[in-house]
């Protein structure tokens, strides 16, 4: 199941960025600049930036957030967003052996789907398994005839076997990451992520993220989510049509 927590972020972020913003057109030093920012002309200041369009100040504040129970098609998606950081747990180094796995709504609604699918994911886990097994015995008789005792043989072979045995897991087995992302990459990965076009489960994703910046800093994402709630769906005749639903859910966060 999925489960985002905001690990840590920019302390004082609304107030940094307005500082950052401001330097640029100030005489003086940084330290008074931040002083003289009462909460009041932090958001003032903020709200102008925003109708501007200035959005290269936002780039100071950053969020970082972990995210368990997703799937590796998840991840091929958000790893997209280049101005990013990842950590991502390894199929190479972690034995995924009796993988857990993310069953697609859909699939679920439809009980010969899910059959279907539950079967696919429990014969996947019997050919990584057996894989293991095969590589792991060729390595391990290889790597003693080049001169390696059995115990250093048997060590370095299983984290041979698990290396290619991977090639056969699914695009649905979990994973979870450490990502970070700055202000503008974030409300830039809303405005497509958090659209009803988007892939269910990262759009899923993208929705509980913005409910957790929004509550951090309230100020800087306001605003933040998908296209269609600053002006028409940009998306033309693929429109989803559900404008009025997503501007009320956003409204709610």
């Amino acid at each position: 199941m999925l489960h985002v927590e905001l690990l840590t972020y920019t302390p004082d972020a609304d107030k940094m960025v307005a500082a950052a913003a401001k330097l640029c057109y100030a005489k003086s030093d940084i330290d008074t600049l931040l002083q003289a920012l009462t909460p009041e002309k932090t958001e003032k200041f903020l709200d102008m930036l925003s109708d501007l369009g200035h959005e290269s100040p936002i780039e100071h504040a950053s969020f970082t957030f972990g995210i368990e129970g997703v799937s590796r098609t998840l991840l091929a998606q958000i790893t997209r967003h280049r101005i990013a950081s990842f950590s991502v747990q390894s199929q190479r180094y972690v034995d995924k052996s009796n993988f857990t796995y993310i069953l697609p709504p859909s699939i679920q609604a439809i009980p010969q789907a899910r059959e279907e699918f539950i079967r696919a994911m429990e014969e996947d886990a019997e050919h990584y398994e057996h894989l293991r097994e095969v590589l792991t015995e060729a390595h391990t008789e290889r790597l003693i005839a080049e001169g390696h005792s059995p115990e250093e043989a048997g060590k370095a072979a299983q984290k041979m076997a698990g290396e290619d045995a991977r090639f056969v897991l699914p695009g649905a087995c979990d994973t979870r990451m450490i990502v970070t992302m700055n202000t503008r990459s974030l409300r830039h990965f809303f405005r497509l992520r958090c659209c009803e076009r988007a892939q269910w489960e990262i759009r899923d994703l993208a929705w509980q993220m913005l409910a957790l910046v929004k509550q951090a800093c309230p100020i800087l994402f306001k605003g933040a989510g998908p296209a269609c709630l600053c002006g028409p769906c940009p998306e033309g005749k693929m429109c989803c049509g559900k404008s009025a639903q997503v501007r009320k859910r956003a409204k709610e966060l």
